[in-house]
């Protein structure tokens, strides 16, 4: 049995859970509203301030989608009460990150500023010039849309310069040495 499938997700107040037919389920709280449809094979069932996910075999594409389903709802859930936010870290001499209304504009080196619009449901903030915060409630958006602005300047190993997550740790070259 799937440990992360089996458990509850517990409903907090002010949260409403729906769901619908092909297992379409909307969560409303106090962040706002997220829908997703999950797979038809898994039961989704509420009890209560509970849901509970079952699988209606053990075949091994339906074991794989227990976990799944299950997380995915609890993501949800957490989104619409907290939510999610994901820190990066601008390193590098002149690098530096600027919002201009819901435009993300960050120099980094090239000849050009980058300039990228957040997209809808997905909030930047920026505390001083190098430290931008995504914040948002859907935590694949919020992650997919971090990982965007870490691509346009990944950090490198020999100076350390580059976009990073604030927990990532860069693993430092040596240069090379002149005679």
């Amino acid at each position: 049995m799937s440990r992360i499938g089996r458990m509850p997700i517990a409903v907090p107040a002010g949260v409403t859970v729906d769901i619908a037919e092909n297992n379409k389920v909307t969560v409303k709280g106090p962040k706002g509203e997220l829908e997703r449809v999950l797979p038809e094979s898994m039961d989704i069932k509420k009890d209560g301030d509970e849901i509970i996910v079952t699988r209606p075999n053990d075949l091994k594409k339906n074991k794989a989608l227990h976990g799944l389903t299950r997380t995915l709802i609890n993501n949800m859930v957490v989104g619409v009460t907290d939510g999610y936010e994901k820190k990066l870290e601008v390193n590098g001499v002149g690098y530096r990150a600027q919002k201009q209304g819901k435009k993300l504009v960050l120099s980094l080196g090239y000849s050009h500023p980058v300039e990228m619009e957040d997209p809808e449901g997905i909030e930047t903030v920026l505390e001083g010039q190098n430290l931008i915060i995504v914040k948002g409630i859907d935590k694949e958006k919020v992650g997919q849309y971090a990982a965007e602005i870490r691509s346009k300047r990944a950090p490198e190993p020999y100076k350390g310069k580059g976009i990073k997550y604030d927990y990532e740790v860069i693993r430092r070259k040596v240069g090379k040495t002149g005679k």
